[in-house]
């Protein structure tokens, strides 16, 4: 595994393990396999409902807490600062954790306009303790340059849909230039749609991969976190097999030009989309 080095110290593997819609005893099972396959950042969420397996998976994995990073995220409808700050605890309730390494904001929920509330709560929560590390998700240049005017403090990271049907060429920059990690969601698309995409699979077979594995390092390579998700062993420890070849400057930019301006997976545009 390669790491990543955050602005404020913390290092995250390059390719994490996604959990939404891992739940229950299944989601543990798939979590610990993850564990077992060398996986050593799990992305949960409070909306995911799953924080709960998320604990369970690292107390079977006999893995010691320290070497497991956990990441969740806060949703719109406890933005305000008590409510926050009561969400963070009952995470950490529900997980059996002391703290979470990285805690992100969902979404900026530009209408309801409590994200630099909550910004604010994070930055607090921190300081207590219950947060190493605190971040974004699917954050505009508007919404990050807002937080950096009235609070002073950048996110450390910013996870948002990317993929090569959506390559985010311009939210990927601001991001870099502000000393911003980008995550990628969603970092597959609809696989069932790209991973039979006939250019990518060309690109695949030059490379001796297959095409998840190709795309994923497409995206470290842009210097980007993935967070595959998959239950199946097989396919875990395939998504890890990344850092044995690289793409050729020419490769890239041909998987860069698949990008299209409406290659969202879903109508989730953060200008004006929002999620409580």
């Amino acid at each position: 595994m390669e790491y990543y080095t955050l602005r404020d110290g913390l290092r995250l593997p390059k390719v994490g393990f996604g959990t939404y819609q891992l739940n229950g005893a299944s989601g543990v099972n798939a979590m610990s396999s993850a564990l077992q396959q060398g996986y050593r950042l799990l992305d949960t969420a409070y909306n995911y409902e799953n924080e709960g397996a998320v604990g369970a998976a690292i107390k079977h994995s006999g893995l010691s807490r320290a070497d497991v990073l956990v990441t969740s995220k806060l949703p719109g409808r406890y933005y305000q600062t008590d409510q926050a700050i009561q969400t963070i605890q009952e995470s950490l309730y529900r997980s059996g954790l002391d703290y979470f390494d990285l805690y992100l904001l969902h979404w900026p929920n530009p209408r309801r306009d409590q994200y630099v509330e909550a910004w604010q709560t994070l930055i607090t929560a921190k300081k207590f303790g219950l947060i190493r590390s605190i971040g974004v998700c699917n954050f505009l240049p508007a919404h990050l340059a807002r937080l950096q005017t009235e609070t002073g403090e950048l996110p450390v990271v910013n996870q948002i849909e990317l993929h090569p049907y959506f390559n985010q060429a311009a939210q990927r920059a601001y991001d870099q230039e502000y000393g911003i990690l980008t995550e990628d969601w969603s970092p597959l698309g609809r696989a069932s749609v790209m991973l039979k995409d006939p250019r990518l699979q060309t690109l695949a077979t030059k490379y001796g991969k297959n095409v998840g594995q190709l795309i994923l390092r497409w995206e470290v390579q842009h210097g980007t976190l993935p967070i595959p998700k998959s239950a199946d062993p097989v396919r875990q420890a395939g998504n890890l097999q990344v850092f044995d070849f690289s793409i050729s400057a020419a490769d890239m930019a041909l998987i860069d030009a698949l990008t299209r301006k409406d290659g969202r997976t879903t109508d989730q545009d953060p200008a004006v989309y929002e999620e409580f």
